[in-house]
């Protein structure tokens, strides 16, 4: 498709299903994302929540919920920590690491970058990664801007300079975006052809948007609802080869009766057989590897003319 400059982030293009290939002859790629924010809204992270009972239950039942719900079915998932959270619980932190999962980053404080200049989101996004390096030992390979539950809309917050920092620190992938139903391109500088590799996130598959709803202490939750929609997906996805994500997030899942049905739609997954479940790094690894921007990137001249008086 033509480029369209302020409108689109890729090609608009996607790969056809027969064009898929996954590591093992697998049909399917499943990605699990963790979300451990502590986050209420676009402030993100502040003092006083490290203090609540979402806290607690985050960092202590609910994480050891997940861990050996993921351990008893053999998943790996990718851990999204705001490196505030990660300096909290070190601890914590290392041991998700030593159990095989990848701690990706999540912003200083999981905070609304939007409003910042570059200069300023720049220093903040060194120290999300100096600071999770120390943590871990290791450089994040990844970068979540995930939805929070005081967030207007549920797809999470960027800047314009976002995606361009994250290339020029290092990063190989944006951990969410909804432009395609597989890893993508996503083209920040369409005249340099200078592009980071994005994976698929969306908020159907979100645990947070259907167990406390529409806010926290409503008494309201939908997880039968989430459910369907996790089967229907992978099922799908499964049928055509191609790929299925879902995020969870420990005080939403952690629960007994929500982790049941979590525990029966992993076995689920692994009774469909033919899965591949890698971190989101090592997914990124293999499909910049696979099918890298050099290849697959079909950008074309913007054909778009501005003329008096329109609105474009």
């Amino acid at each position: 498709m033509p480029w369209k400059e302020g409108y689109t982030i890729t090609d608009e293009r996607t790969l056809a299903d027969a064009s898929i290939r996954w590591p093992g002859g697998a049909r399917c790629c499943v990605k699990i994302v963790v979300n451990l924010s502590l986050a209420k809204g676009p402030a993100g992270v502040r003092p006083a929540d490290f203090g609540t009972d979402d806290a607690y239950f985050t960092m202590g039942e609910g994480l050891d919920a997940l861990l050996g719900c993921l351990a008893r079915h053999d998943f790996k998932a990718t851990f999204a920590v705001p490196a505030r959270v990660a300096q909290a619980w070190p601890a914590r932190i290392r041991e998700i690491l030593a159990a095989g999962h990848e701690i990706a980053a999540q912003g200083l404080a999981h905070e609304d970058v939007s409003g910042l200049d570059r200069a300023d989101e720049h220093e903040r996004l060194r120290r999300t990664t100096a600071l999770l390096a120390e943590v871990t030992g290791q450089r994040p390979a990844g970068w979540f801007a995930l939805p929070r539950p005081g967030d207007a809309f549920a797809v999470g917050t960027i800047s314009e300079s976002t995606m361009d920092l994250l290339i020029d620190e290092g990063y190989s992938y944006m951990g969410n975006s909804l432009a395609d139903d597989i890893p993508h391109h996503w083209v920040v500088d369409f005249a340099r052809r200078k592009s980071i590799l994005a994976l698929p996130y969306y908020y159907h598959f979100d645990d947070q948007f259907f167990m406390l709803y529409p806010s926290q202490g409503s008494g309201l939750e939908n997880p039968d609802f989430l459910d369907r929609n996790r089967r229907h997906e992978f099922a799908a996805q499964h049928e055509r080869g191609r790929f299925f994500e879902m995020t969870l997030h420990p005080k939403s899942s952690g629960w007994l009766h929500r982790l049941h049905a979590l525990e029966q739609f992993l076995r689920h997954m692994r009774r469909a057989g033919d899965i591949w479940n890698p971190t989101s790094q090592a997914c990124a690894d293999y499909w910049l590897g696979a099918y890298p921007a050099s290849a697959t990137l079909q950008l074309e001249n913007s054909i778009w003319q501005d003329h008096a008086g329109s609105l474009s």
